[in-house]
Order: C-alpha cells, then sequence, then structure tokens
C-alpha cells in the first residue's frame, strides 16, 4: 500500500473519518491523499448543521451562483488545509475536486494510482438513500481497489 486516498465530506464526522483513515494509511506507511468533491451549491447550504466543520457564519449562502462555486471550491481548499493540521502532517496532499462525487472519487483514485480508499458513510433517512444513493456504495461496486468504509451513525 503506497498511497491511500481519504475521500471527505462536510458532516461533523469528517474529522473522525479523516483520523481513522490517517491512522490505518500511517500504520502501513502509505501517502496520504485528502479529498473533498465539490458537487454542486445545495451541498453547502445550511441543513441541520455548520456546512463546514469548525466554521461558523455560513448561513447566508446563495445557491446556484458561481460566486457560490467559486467560495465552496476555496472554502474546501482551507478546511482540507485545517484537517492536515489537525492530524499534524505536512506531507500530507490535497485535493478539491468538482463533478459527482462517486465519479469524480474513483477518477482521482485511478489518476493518483492510490492503494485503497477510505470513506465515511452516512445513516441517512430511506428516502434519500432511495433517490440520491449510496456514494459508498457506488465507489464501492465500481474499483477493483480495496475501500475501507467508516461508518458514521447519526442520531434522529
Amino acid at each position: 500500500m503506497k498511497k491511500v486516498l481519504i475521500a471527505v465530506d462536510y458532516d461533523p464526522s469528517a474529522r473522525k473519518v479523516a483520523k481513522m483513515g490517517y491512522e490505518l494509511a500511517t500504520a502501513m506507511n502509505s501517502k496520504v491523499i485528502l479529498l473533498h468533491v465539490v458537487a454542486n451549491d445545495i451541498q453547502y447550504t445550511p441543513l441541520d448543521y455548520s456546512p463546514i466543520t469548525g466554521f461558523g457564519g455560513y448561513m447566508d449562502i446563495n445557491p446556484l451562483k458561481q460566486e457560490s462555486l467559486d467560495w465552496a471550491r476555496k472554502t474546501s481548499e482551507q478546511f482540507l488545509e485545517n484537517l492536515k493540521d489537525h492530524l499534524s502532517d505536512e506531507k500530507i496532499s490535497v485535493l478539491v475536486e468538482e463533478g459527482d462525487i462517486p465519479s469524480v472519487i474513483l477518477k482521482c483514485a485511478d489518476e493518483n494510482n492510490v492503494s485503497m480508499i477510505v470513506m465515511g458513510t452516512h445513516s441517512r433517512r430511506w428516502f434519500e438513500e432511495i433517490l440520491m444513493g449510496s456514494v459508498s456504495e457506488k465507489v464501492l461496486h465500481n474499483t477493483s481497489k480495496p475501500v475501507f468504509i467508516i461508518p458514521m451513525k447519526t442520531k434522529e
């Protein structure tokens, strides 16, 4: 295992996913790449928590505007840099990409020749699962690389 890709979103569990993925990678002496995929502006509008772990004051986001997409990209880069600082390892690479989340994760894994993909999975409502499907499930079924999935249960 030479490289591990850790895909994180803005859920409050992202730190835990990054930490567990990082610990797994360092146990195997692997390089680490942190990835966040900017999917669309709706993902960055406030729901039941601040969209960015550890950041506040973003309650007035205007969805579906280019400024929002630019803001999301810049904020994602800062978020990943904060995770990198939290893990205290300057050798960690960070990537922010745009597009369909599962497709981009798979593309980044192939382009960076990673040995393993690490990601969290959420216990969302069944209706959301039916409409959107599971990102982790789509990644798992469309790669030959090992995928380490960290379950993140949320309290209803």
